[in-house]
């Protein structure tokens, strides 16, 4: 096999109960629960006109500026997959553009995720399909290869695997690993639930901010009375 230009299978992937609970969920509470340690970095942005996504990992390693393994990756997607494609971040020549997102949403792809530009910008914000990408550019790809196809890859310092969970809101991209995320599941449960009593309390007039002045003395902090 060549390394470089291979196309590999998934050995696993989550399963669809996982991911929609994690859909359910806002990115940046799933974040706070793996530490806040994991990003794609801030510039992979939202190209749709709104709503999240949550779906599987098709993972693609891509010359910068070339297509040609994101094209095969979309024939071989399979309804619930996100095509997340690591090419180097380079936005001089756009990954895909109306056609293949047309193909894609015909194949059932819930998403992608771009390391790399996109082009008919207006086709992915009429359609909806939730597309992150790190840019916009009319310039066109090649379609020549080499690259690879669900292998780990890495966006930012953010790892993902084949199978992995992606999900995305207007926040950005986070990809959960499988082997973590039932505890991760847990874990981002119960902080949005404190986070929604501590909404209410906010509405109620009761909210606790003791915690502020205690941090605050803690640490050394001089207050106007001492």
């Amino acid at each position: 096999m060549t390394i470089g230009f291979r196309i590999c299978k998934r050995q696993r992937v989550a399963s669809k109960a996982l991911v929609e609970a994690f859909a359910k969920l806002p990115v940046a509470n799933v974040s706070d629960s793996m530490s806040r340690l994991t990003a794609a970095g801030p510039s992979l942005r939202p190209m749709h006109a709104s709503g999240g996504m949550a779906g599987v990992a098709l993972t693609v390693l891509s010359r910068p500026g070339d297509n040609l393994m994101l094209h095969k990756a979309i024939d071989m997607a399979e309804p619930g997959d996100v095509i997340v494609v690591d090419a180097g971040g380079d936005v001089t020549n756009s990954l895909m553009g109306e056609l293949m997102l047309a193909y894609a949403i015909k194949r059932g792809v819930v998403g992608f995720v771009l390391n790399g530009a996109i082009r008919d910008v207006d086709a992915f914000v009429e359609t909806n399909l939730p597309t992150y990408a790190a840019g916009v550019t009319h310039r066109g790809p090649y379609k020549d290869g080499p690259g690879e196809i669900n292998v780990p890859i890495s966006l930012d310092g953010m790892v993902v695997t084949p199978g992995d969970i992606i999900i995305g809101d207007s926040d950005g991209v986070l990809s959960i690993p499988l082997d973590d995320a039932d505890d991760i599941l847990k874990r981002t449960e119960a902080k949005h639930g404190a986070e929604e009593s501590q909404m209410k309390a906010i509405a109620e007039g009761s909210n606790d901010r003791s915690w502020v002045d205690v941090t605050l003395r803690e640490r050394g902090c001089e207050f106007p009375e001492d």
